[in-house]
């Protein structure tokens, strides 16, 4: 029997008389990523506040880390850090002043040394000491992820992390989610951006006016749809393969050599 990081059968949850769940089934792996995919409205958020013990479910059973969310939340709790769809970083602290103060509020051991670990980890050390109301939204998102691993929760919850992001913070955040998971973490990703899904997940589930209608790996669901006929096309740069090959890896450095051929042909 696969013993499963997190386990949700038959969840059911209704506002008055919209039916949000209508009985989602999933399970997922320890130290996988788990994309759930949907559109705005199919009841994403509603799972992972049930999950996270925020909602309580009006039918089903949930468990993460083997700890049922219904009957033992407080052990959940422990288990688990969720990032919401917004980051909740406190502007007027530097990134190292808010990453100290979540360590010491959860007691962990050595919490300076901890915050420059976690900076130095997320690529931050360069604005440990700046205020974070001058960060990036890709860095703010990266700190808000960075703060919910301190403790090491075997589990984390991603809601919609990169909403709202550009291009180049997107790329930003999805690394900090391939590193994460890496190091073994229990991903559950909720997105409604198919290429985000495709880029992180292990596994993705589709879910759709509440329920789960597909479930499974990229190459699983790909064969979900008749045979492709196959054909010759020329493979043409993507408009996210343009705008980072000319905005370059750092936006303060000079335009790349694309960027310069362009004008010279002006």
């Amino acid at each position: 029997m696969t013993t499963h990081a997190i386990h949700v059968q038959g969840l059911e949850k209704s506002y008055k008389e919209l039916r949000v769940l209508r009985g989602v089934d999933f399970g997922v792996a320890p130290g996988s990523v788990f994309a759930l995919l949907g559109s705005n409205g199919a009841g994403k958020t509603t799972v992972v506040r049930i999950l996270s013990t925020l909602l309580k479910p009006d039918g089903g059973t949930a468990s993460v880390n083997g700890f049922d969310v219904a009957a033992r939340p407080a052990e959940v709790r422990e288990s688990i850090s969720l990032t919401g769809q917004f980051a909740a970083v406190d502007g007027t602290l530097t990134g190292r002043e808010n990453l100290v103060l979540v360590a010491r509020l959860r007691r962990v051991a050595g919490p300076g040394q901890v915050a420059d670990d976690l900076l130095a980890r997320f690529q931050l050390t360069d604005a440990a000491r700046r205020r974070v109301s001058t960060y990036s939204g890709g860095m703010r998102r990266r700190l808000d992820i960075a703060m919910s691993l301190i403790g090491n929760p075997p589990v984390v919850f991603l809601d919609e992390p990169t909403t709202g992001l550009d291009p180049q913070a997107r790329v930003e955040v999805w690394n900090s989610i391939k590193e994460l998971a890496g190091r073994g973490t229990t991903v559950l990703l909720t997105t409604q951006y198919l290429d985000e899904a495709e880029q992180l997940a292990d596994r993705i589930a589709i879910l759709h006016r509440g329920r789960i209608i597909a479930d499974g790996t990229l190459d699983e669901l790909k064969r979900l749809l008749p045979p492709a006929e196959v054909e010759y096309v020329e493979k043409q740069p993507s408009l996210e393969d343009v705008f980072l090959a000319i905005i370059g890896d750092d936006t303060g450095a000079d335009a790349p050599a694309a960027a310069q051929t362009a004008e010279e042909k002006r």
